[in-house]
């Protein structure tokens, strides 16, 4: 599980990255992605702030699991989708469906996107291309009332940011739904 950081510690950590050009005024979100990577586990974190301002945290994936690692033939003959990390998307996603069945944020504008496909467990990180590739944040149920928080990520993300605690993820959809667009900071843990 990635580790605990201080309101400061991310938010400075985000303002050094290339791709930042300030902090949205409106709802953002912030992944931290683990450096132990465990395979098929939610072991990734979700921040979410408004400005500078801190909301709330919460666990997830920012990684493919055992699905789109072992089995993304069936997706993408190239290998499952992998965000670059330490970057700022900004406007990235939309308020929509998921699959037509689930409340929410649909990519709208690219994300810089490697592929992996060597099959071995572990999301590694290429030489990206920015892309729409169906990179979407939502939940790991489409029950949205299930309370249980699971810890397998099995065929919930082929490359989707998805959060495995369904009461954190609707006071996050509930927030950012009225905006037009919303953005995301992946850092990788540091």
């Amino acid at each position: 599980m990635v580790r605990s950081y201080t309101d400061s510690q991310l938010l400075n950590k985000v303002k050094s990255l290339p791709s930042f050009k300030g902090f949205p005024k409106d709802y953002w979100i912030l992944g931290v992605q683990s450096d132990e990577d465990a395979f098929n586990v939610f072991d990734d974190k979700f921040y979410l702030f408004q400005g500078e301002k801190f909301i709330l945290v919460t666990s997830g994936t920012t990684n493919a699991g055992k699905n789109g690692l072992e089995k993304y033939d069936s997706y993408n003959k190239d290998g499952v989708a992998v965000i670059k990390t330490n970057e700022f998307y900004y406007n990235v996603w939309k308020y929509g469906l998921h699959k037509g069945k689930m409340r929410a944020l649909k990519q709208v504008r690219n994300f810089l996107i490697s592929r992996d496909g060597d099959k071995d467990q572990k999301i590694e990180e290429g030489l990206s291309i920015p892309m729409i590739a169906g990179i979407n944040f939502h939940a790991n149920n489409y029950n949205l009332d299930n309370k249980e928080i699971k810890e397998i990520i099995g065929g919930w993300s082929l490359g989707c940011q998805v959060i495995n605690n369904t009461p954190n993820y609707l006071k996050i959809i509930d927030l950012v739904e009225p905006q037009k667009v919303v953005s995301y900071c992946l850092l990788k843990e540091f």
